[in-house]
C-alpha cells in the first residue's frame, strides 16, 4: 500500500485546501464584483483558450449558474476540431483583441478570464482590452503556474486583473507520480472548483442584500423549462450565443 501523501486523491485535496487558503478573499471580493454588475443590469464576458474553454463551459448556460452570462471566443482557440491550431490562435498576438471588440463590453459588465499560466497573448489581451474599457476583471489562474511557463506576452492575464483567484496549479499542470509528475492534469478541477465557491458566495450574497439572482435550472427537474424560457426570453437578445443569432 503507498504512502498515502503520495496518492493523488490526498495530493488533490491538498490543492483544494491550499486554494481556499490563498483565494478565500478574492472569492469573496469576486462574489460582491458579479453582484455589482448584475443588479446594475450588467453582463458577464468570460474567456479563455483551449482546455480552459472547459471552464467557459461550465459558466454559461449551466444548471444552478448564472443567466447573465456571455462566453467571448475566437472558434480558433478549439481544440476539438485541430489542436495544433489551436495553440497557435492563442498566442498569435491581435486574436483576443478582437474577441472583446466583437463583444463590445461596456459597465457595468464585467469579466472572468480562465487561464492557468496566463502567459499567452489570447487572455492577457482580452484582460488588458477589458480593463481598458473599464470593465473590470476577474482572473482565474496559477501564480505557480505563470512563473513557470514560457512569457509569449509582455504582461501576464493577472496583471490587467482587479481581482485575482489563484488557483494553485503547479507548473505543467501534472501531478502524478509526486516525484516526477506526468499525468493527471488537476487544472480544470480546481478552476471548477474555485467558480462554484464564488457562485456559492455570490448566493449567500445576494439573499444578504435581497436579490434575485437570474439563475439557471436544470432542463431535467419538473418546471425547468418553464423557469429558462423566461431568462432566455430576457437575455438572448444581449447573448446571442442562448439561441445562435
Amino acid at each position: 500500500m503507498p504512502d498515502e501523501t503520495r496518492r493523488l486523491p490526498h495530493r488533490v485535496r491538498e490543492l483544494l485546501d491550499d486554494l481556499d487558503a490563498a483565494s478565500g478573499e478574492a472569492i469573496g471580493a469576486a462574489a460582491a464584483l458579479l453582484l455589482e454588475s448584475i443588479e446594475a443590469d450588467g453582463i458577464v464576458h468570460v474567456a479563455g483558450a483551449g482546455h480552459s474553454l472547459a471552464l467557459v463551459c461550465e459558466t454559461f448556460y449551466r444548471a444552478g449558474g448564472l443567466a447573465a452570462v456571455r462566453p467571448i471566443w475566437d472558434p480558433g482557440v478549439l481544440p476539438l476540431d485541430d489542436a495544433v491550431r489551436s495553440t497557435r490562435a492563442e498566442r498569435r498576438g491581435g486574436v483576443g483583441r478582437a474577441v472583446v471588440a466583437g463583444a463590445a463590453p461596456a459597465p457595468p459588465d464585467a469579466a472572468v478570464v480562465f487561464s492557468t499560466s496566463g502567459r499567452n497573448p489570447y487572455p492577457v489581451e482580452i484582460a488588458a482590452e477589458c480593463a481598458a474599457r473599464d470593465v473590470p476583471v476577474i482572473a482565474v489562474t496559477s501564480a505557480r503556474a505563470s512563473r513557470g511557463a514560457a512569457a509569449r506576452a509582455d504582461t501576464t492575464l493577472a496583471d490587467h486583473a482587479r481581482i485575482v483567484l489563484d488557483t494553485r496549479v503547479p507548473p505543467g499542470d501534472v501531478l502524478h507520480p509526486p516525484e516526477a509528475p506526468r499525468t493527471a492534469a488537476v487544472s480544470t478541477v480546481l478552476a471548477a472548483y474555485a467558480w462554484a465557491r464564488v457562485l456559492a458566495a455570490l448566493d449567500d450574497l445576494a439573499v444578504e442584500r435581497g436579490v434575485e439572482l437570474p439563475r439557471w435550472t436544470s432542463a431535467n427537474v419538473p418546471g425547468g423549462d418553464e423557469v429558462n424560457a423566461a431568462l432566455l426570453e430576457r437575455y438572448r437578445h444581449r447573448v446571442p450565443e442562448l439561441t445562435g443569432g
